[in-house]
């Protein structure tokens, strides 16, 4: 009879997952805004379109909007069909050239909503509030992460009874979580000149880990 030697290079670990999370209030806005025209002549239809864009693109650069702050998200032309007794007849096309708008002074956006749909805008689809220093909240949630992972391995650790290291023998960084989506925005709330009302409230950046921990019994 004989008996196996124990594996000595096997350790007894605690792993445990920690989440942290910081407050940030957004300092800028996103905007997807765009002019969608139709007409029987898709020619027509696209000159019709250029001419208001541009009235649109002008007005939010007079606002001091940069050039590189205002992309195109979205350019398409699409034929459009009516139906008669089961027959399918082309009757025009569709343009919608849609921009992304990044407003970087957030007290402005609905400034900038009123003045695009003044010049001609006629889709206003969604409105996403961002935190230009991303990386500094992230890390602040980094750091509750691994305090949080700290104090499950202490408080597991002590109702087994057994000495835990204080500092972990591995983190893994989980993947983060996702950003604070686009806000959906009617374009037909936009009818009246009176300015837009918008409340930006605040963004929830989290972190989270995992972590294990050497103890001894």
């Amino acid at each position: 009879m004989y008996y196996d030697r124990p594996d000595t290079s096997i350790r007894n670990t605690i792993r445990v997952y920690g989440e942290g999370t910081a407050y940030a209030v957004p300092d800028q806005a996103q905007l997807t805004l765009g002019v969608i025209t139709e007409n029987k002549d898709v020619s027509a239809a696209q000159k019709q379109n250029n001419e208001v864009m541009n009235q649109v693109i002008h007005g939010l650069m007079t606002m001091g909007i940069p050039s590189k702050d205002i992309q195109t998200s979205l350019y398409r032309i699409d034929p459009q069909y009516s139906y008669e007794n089961g027959q399918q007849h082309l009757k025009g096309y569709q343009v919608n050239h849609q921009l992304q708008v990044t407003v970087r002074d957030i007290s402005q956006t609905g400034a900038v909503i009123n003045m695009a749909v003044s010049q001609g805008a006629n889709s206003v689809s969604s409105i996403q509030f961002v935190v230009s220093s991303q990386d500094a909240f992230y890390n602040q949630a980094l750091t509750l992460a691994v305090q949080n992972a700290q104090q499950k391995a202490m408080n597991i650790a002590r109702d087994l009874g057994v000495t835990i290291n204080r500092y972990p023998a591995k983190v893994t960084e989980l993947p983060k979580s996702s950003r604070p989506g686009p806000v959906p925005f009617q374009g037909a709330m936009l009818a009246h000149a009176e300015p837009v009302p918008i409340q930006t409230g605040e963004n929830e950046i989290t972190a989270a880990i995992e972590a294990e921990f050497f103890y001894m019994p």
